[in-house]
C-alpha cells in the first residue's frame, strides 16, 4: 500500500513536537530544568506508545510503504526505532547535569537530542534515497551542534568544526552515489529500483555499482568503517562526555538501517558485488580499529577506535544478505546499550561536560567508586565478546550468517581481531582494580541518575547475553 499513514511517521512527529513545545516553554515561562524534563519524558512516553503502535500494525499487516513509496513501515524501521527510543533515554539522562549546566541553553540541548533522534529514525524507515539523505542531514546537523554546545571548550569547538567538515565532504559522496544509482535505474525509490534491476538489463552496470560504491562510503562514515573512521576519535574525545554516547550510538543505528535498506531492498541483485566490497570493508574495520584501540592512552579514543571494529563485526553480518538481518540487528541493540553505559561511566568519571578522559584517571577505581567499576568492567568485557553477554550473542550470530554466506575467511579474521582486542579491554579492567592512583581530577560520586543508567545498561547486558531470546523476539515479531 503507498497511502498517506500518519502512524509510519507518528515517533518522528512526536519528537518535533516535543523539541518545539522544550522551545516555547522556555521562550515564554523561563521554567525550571525539571518542566524540560517532564516535557521530555512525556515526549520519550508518547513515542514508545507510538512505536507499540507500529509494532502491532507490522505484525498484523506486513511490511506497508506510505507517502508516494518515501517510507517503509517494516521490521527494520520499527526494530531501529525501539533502539532509538531507548538510546534517547539513556542518553538524555546521561548528559542531564551537562544539559542544566547548560543555563538558558538546556531547552536547545534537549531539542537537538528529540530533533537528531527523529532524523536517524526516518533514515531507518526512507525507502528513497532522498528521503534517505534528508534524514541523514537533520540527524547529522543536530549531532554536530551537540558536540560543541558547551562554551569555552576550545576541545568541543574544534570536535564540532572537524565533525561538521567531514561530515559535508561525506554527505556530497552519498548524494553523488544517489545520483549515479538514478543514471543507472532511472528512479531514487528503492522498491522500483529493486523491481528495475529484477526485470531489466541495465545498460550501464559500472555507473550503478560505482553509485553503490559511493553510497556504501557515506553511509561508512556515519558508521565509523575504516577507513572513513578520521573524525571519531577526535569527535569522542573533544565533544562533551554526557552526549558522546547518544551521538555514538544513535548515528550507527541510523547508518546500518538506511545501510541495510539500501543494500538488501534497493540493490539486491546485485548482492554478490556489494558483499564482496563489505567483506573487505568489514575486514579493514575490524583489523584497524582493533589495532589502533591498543595504542590508546584515552579511553574515549579507545571506545571510538573500538567502534570501528564493531562497525566492522556488524558489516560481518550484513555480508549475508536478509539471512544476516536478525543478528545485525540484534548486535546493533545490545552494543548500541553498552556504549551509551560506556560513556555513562565515562561522565561519572571525567565529568558530564569535560573533554579527554585519560587512563590513569581509572587506575585504582575499583576501590574508589565499586559501582562505576563494576559496570565498566562488565561493559568492557562485554564488548570483548565473553559468553553469558551480549557481545558473546551478537558476535556468533553475524559470524554464523557470514560463515553460511561464505565468507568463512572474514570469519576467522573477526575471530582473530576478537583474541587481539582483549588487550585493551582488560586493560581497563586492570587498571581499575590492579593498579593504584589517586584519581586527581575525576569525579567518583555519580549522581543518582547516572547510577541508574550504568545499572541498566548493565542489566540489559547480562540479562540479554543469557537469556536472548526475548530480545530476539522483540526484533523479529514485528515483520510477522
Amino acid at each position: 500500500m503507498t497511502d498517506v499513514s500518519y502512524l509510519a511517521i507518528a515517533p518522528e512527529l512526536l519528537l518535533l513536537v516535543g523539541a518545539v513545545a522544550v522551545l516555547m516553554v522556555d521562550v515564554f515561562l523561563h521554567p525550571q530544568p525539571r518542566v524540560h524534563g517532564w516535557i521530555a519524558a512525556v515526549t520519550f512516553a508518547a513515542v514508545g506508545v507510538a512505536i507499540g503502535g507500529q509494532w502491532h500494525r507490522v505484525g498484523t499487516d506486513g511490511v506497508g510503504i506510505s507517502f508516494g513509496g518515501t517510507l517503509f513501515l517494516h521490521n527494520l524501521s520499527v526494530s531501529a526505532r525501539i533502539m532509538l527510543l531507548v538510546v534517547a533515554v539513556l542518553g538524555t539522562v546521561t548528559a542531564w547535569e551537562m544539559l542544566v549546566g547548560l543555563g538558558r541553553r538546556m531547552a536547545e540541548g534537549i531539542s537537538l537530542v528529540l530533533v537528531s533522534t527523529a532524523g536517524f529514525m526516518l533514515m531507518g524507515a526512507s525507502a528513497d534515497l532522498v528521503m534517505v539523505f534528508v534524514a541523514l542531514e537533520v540527524g547529522s546537523i543536530a549531532l554536530y551542534v551537540l558536540a560543541g554546545i558547551v562554551r569555552n571548550s576550545t576541545a568541543g569547538d574544534e570536535a564540532a568544526m572537524k565533525y561538521f567538515l567531514l561530515g559535508a565532504f561525506a554527505s556530497a559522496i552519498f548524494i553523488y552515489g544517489g545520483a549515479l544509482a538514478y543514471a543507472g535505474t532511472g528512479t531514487t525509490n528503492l522498491v522500483e529500483a529493486g523491481g528495475v534491476l529484477d526485470a531489466y538489463h541495465v545498460a550501464r552496470p559500472a555507473v550503478l555499482l560505482i553509485g553503490m560504491a559511493l553510497l556504501v562510503v557515506g553511509m561508512g562514515f556515519k558508521v565509523t568503517a575504516a577507513p572513513f573512521h578520521s573524525w571519531a576519535p577526535d569527535v569522542y574525545q573533544g565533544a562533551p562526555a554526557g552526549v558522546v554516547g547518544f551521538m555514538a550510538a544513535a548515528a550507527k543505528v541510523g547508518g546500518f538501517a538506511a545501510l541495510i535498506n539500501i543494500l538488501i531492498i534497493g540493490f539486491d541483485r546485485y548482492q554478490r558485488a556489494w558483499a564482496d566490497g563489505l567483506a573487505i570493508l568489514a575486514a579493514v574495520s575490524v583489523v584497524f580499529g582493533t589495532l589502533l584501540a591498543i595504542q590508546q592512552s584515552d579511553v574515549r579514543r579507545m571506545l571510538a577506535y573500538s567502534g570501528v571494529a564493531h562497525a566492522g563485526f556488524i558489516l560481518t553480518g550484513i555480508t549475508a544478505g536478509l539471512a544476516g538481518t536478525d543478528g545485525v540487528l540484534f548486535y546493533l541493540a545490545t552494543y548500541s546499550v553498552m556504549l551509551v553505559g560506556a560513556f555513562a561511566a565515562v561522565t561519572a568519571v571525567s565529568g558530564p561536560a569535560s573533554s579527554g578522559s585519560a587512563f590513569d584517571d581509572y587506575r585504582g577505581l575499583g576501590r574508589r567508586s565499586p559501582v562505576v567499576a563494576a559496570v565498566l568492567a562488565t561493559l568492557m568485557i562485554a564488548m570483548s565478546g565473553m559468553p553469558l553477554t551480549t557481545g558473546f550473542i551478537g558476535k556468533f550470530q553475524v559470524f554464523s550468517a557470514a560463515w553460511d554466506a561464505g565468507y568463512g575467511w572474514l570469519v576467522i579474521v573477526g575471530l582473530l581481531s576478537s583474541v587481539a582486542a582483549f588487550f585493551f579491554y582488560l586493560r581497563l579492567v586492570v587498571l581499575m582494580y590492579f593498579r593504584s592512583g589517586d584519581g586527581s581530577g575525576a569525579e567518583w560520586a555519580p549522581a543518582l541518575h547516572v547510577r541508574g543508567v550504568l545499572l541498566a545498561s548493565t542489566a540489559l547486558t547480562i540479562a540479554f547475553g543469557v537469556f536472548p531470546g526475548p530480545l530476539m523476539d522483540l526484533l523479529t515479531r514485528a515483520g510477522g
